[in-house]
């Protein structure tokens, strides 16, 4: 199979001589004053296919459209596309699926600027025959006006040089077999936890907690035995747990995008504002200014169809719970969605936290249907629901925040340094204290005695307040319970010795510092990170922060932190584009294409924190390392210092 994919991949250059096999044509089609359709239609040859944007990547290469500069619109929703084929492909001796004859694509955009003039389209495609493939990437230039030109990437002489640049000739390579790593913040465990603890939460609002004894009850006291009612009830709460995690699954379609698009995926501006803005919106809901609710058609009609007798009653019951509830548990999944979706394997980390989500929130109708007398021992409904949510209202507004805070680290506008950030939060918190104390109400919430739980969770508030403002007004405080949250300590108002973390020297160009790591003979530190990269965050202000390690760092190696998600664009004559493998052309116009591409080529990954050590002729010293802890971290310094060869080493590179 593979001598056979090899043998098309050399005989792509003959395709040159026939007429290509898919030609595309673009249309505007405007549907009000400032929302447009655009159309891509492909017309494809016959007995050749043009593979679906759905299609397994693991066979042909899905079609895949880019719009990279969304400045003066916005896309509204993904990427549609007509009817498909899924077939065994005899290429790729598997199920595929695809276009033949013709494949037509269509994506609606709003238009935010009217000095917007023109919009480019970036489509990677794949088409195959019986016998070759051919792999081509098109940019379309639509105007606004409706003309369309096509520009068709190019790997010129200038692009071939600068791409050789980023391929970096490395010996030792056994060690990039074996990246040592430590589960971090987006572990399955953790996401399945926060999932977990968000399902409880929502178990405890309004909206759900009143069905609890309701629906037990029904269960045991409609069945014909004890044990039957046991069963239901135990069926219902496995459907509750289905139905949320099914939700995850249209996000799996991500998996059809290559790594570094995902990346750009959880660093784009334009979808952390939005998360900002859908977040505020939540807030205030749980504030109780509008309730959240879908459209009533939808619960009457699973209601009347759980009427119906055996499972599939049950299931409809389980569906109806998710739908009248989602005032209530929408914001939480919104929160859950937005932090899966900013992660890397995001589709998997949702369906993890959905699993977590489900569970908390199903249990309890099992475990009070096997123990019914625990019922008796419930709270009753009331008012303390509602502190509940406007508790959950406030930490929303936090994450709201950490969103408007990836967006201006990334874009670098720089109105949301370390203290601003933290500033705010330290507001929410002391405003949180005043509503706990009962200092004010919200909108259509009666006033209730303050209990002793609620008491003692507002002096917890009053702490927190006081721990954040001596962080906001203190150089000392560095905020360690919240470390990866706020912009890193470098990103201040404050004067700073360094614009690199914790004031070390580094380089964020890699030519720089191989320059300077070969004139002092030092091993480098190769840092990938992001603005917008929690767990960079973390390692930076607590393991790198350590004496040991910090000394380390300091005294011993060039570093040389390359950030993978900034959008600031290489100047005209540094822009290139750069040709892979399988025959995908990316253009290369902004700094973080350019590391992210300098990382996935020569360390065959897009995940950050990603550290790697090797001296200035590309020997790699030992295994890259990911997110872990101080011990494992430091040891991993030490054992990289004791391979450096004492000897001054002699750079073999070209010139970005």
């Amino acid at each position: 199979m593979k001598a056979w994919i090899l043998f098309l991949f050399g005989i792509l250059y003959l395709q040159a001589q026939f007429e290509e096999p898919v030609v595309w044509e673009s249309s505007l089609e405007q549907l009000s004053k400032e929302r447009f359709l655009l159309k891509f239609e492909a017309k494809i040859k016959p007995k050749w296919h043009l593979y679906s944007q759905f299609s397994n990547p693991e066979g042909a290469i899905p079609t895949e459209f880019v719009f990279d500069d969304l400045n003066g619109y916005q896309l509204i929703g993904t990427v549609e596309e007509g009817e498909s084929i899924t077939e065994f492909d005899k290429v790729f001796e598997m199920d595929l699926t695809y276009f033949n004859n013709k494949a037509s694509f269509q994506q609606e955009i709003q238009i935010t600027s009217s000095d917007l003039t023109q919009i480019k389209v970036e489509i990677n495609y794949q088409a195959c025959d019986d016998e070759l493939c051919i792999f081509r990437s098109e940019t379309l230039v639509i105007s606004l006006d409706g003309s369309v030109k096509a520009l068709k990437l190019e790997v010129d002489e200038k692009s071939q040089r600068l791409s050789r640049a980023l391929e970096l000739e490395l010996s030792e390579t056994q060690y990039l077999e074996s990246t040592t790593s430590k589960e971090g913040t987006y572990s399955p465990l953790n996401i399945f936890l926060l999932g977990f603890f968000g399902g409880f939460l929502a178990l405890l609002t309004p909206c759900v907690f009143p069905m609890i004894p309701l629906t037990v009850s029904f269960f045991l006291k409609q069945s014909n035995s004890k044990s039957k009612g046991i069963f239901n009830a135990l069926l219902y709460t496995f459907f509750i747990v289905l139905i949320y995690v099914s939700f995850s699954l249209p996000f799996h379609l991500i998996d059809s995008l290559n790594p570094d698009i995902l990346n750009n995926l959880a660093t784009n501006v334009t979808l952390n504002m939005i998360f900002f803005v859908v977040f505020v919106f939540f807030a205030f809901s749980f504030f109780g200014f509008y309730e959240l609710t879908l459209p009533t058609r939808w619960g009457s009609k699973t209601d009347e169809a759980s009427t119906i007798n055996g499972g599939l009653g049950i299931l409809f019951m389980a569906l109806t719970l998710a739908i009248v509830s989602f005032s209530c548990t929408g914001p939480i999944l919104g929160s859950l969605l937005a932090g899966s979706l900013t992660a890397e394997g995001g589709d998997f980390q949702l369906s993890i936290g959905m699993l977590g989500f489900g569970v908390a929130l199903g249990l309890p109708f099992g475990l009070f249907a096997l123990f019914p007398n625990i019922l008796k021992a419930l709270p009753k409904s009331g008012g303390w629901m509602t502190t509940i949510k406007v508790i959950l209202g406030f930490l929303e507004l936090a994450l709201a925040l950490k969103f408007l805070s990836n967006a201006d680290l990334v874009a670098h506008w720089g109105f949301l340094k370390r203290e601003v950030f933290v500033g705010i939060w330290t507001l929410l918190a002391f405003g949180l204290t005043l509503y706990l104390f009962g200092i004010f109400r919200f909108p259509n919430e009666v006033k209730i005695p303050l209990s002793r739980l609620r008491k003692l969770i507002a002096c917890g508030s009053l702490i927190l307040t006081s721990y954040l403002f001596l962080g906001f007004i203190s150089e000392e405080n560095k905020l360690r319970m919240f470390s990866g949250f706020p912009p890193p300590e470098f990103y201040s108002i404050r004067a700073q010795e360094s614009d690199c973390p914790l004031g070390l020297d580094c380089y964020k160009d890699f030519e720089q510092g191989l320059e300077i790591a070969l004139t002092q003979n030092k091993p480098i530190l190769l840092d990938f990170t992001g603005w917008a990269c929690v767990n960079c965050r973390r390692m930076e202000e607590n393991i790198w922060a350590a004496p040991e390690v910090y000394k380390l760092l300091k005294d011993r190696y060039i570093i040389i932190s390359l950030y993978v998600d900034d959008r600031e664009k290489l100047s005209t004559d540094k822009q290139f584009n750069y040709k892979y493998a399988d025959g995908r052309i990316k253009q290369i116009n902004t700094i973080g294409k350019k590391w992210a591409t300098f990382q996935a080529i020569n360390f065959k990954t897009a995940s950050q924190p990603f550290y790697v050590q090797l001296t200035a002729e590309y020997q790699l010293l030992n295994p890259p390392i990911q997110y872990t802890d101080k011990t494992t971290f430091e040891n991993w310094l030490l054992q990289g210092l004791e391979h450096f060869p004492e000897v001054k080493a002699k750079a073999k590179y070209f010139s970005f």
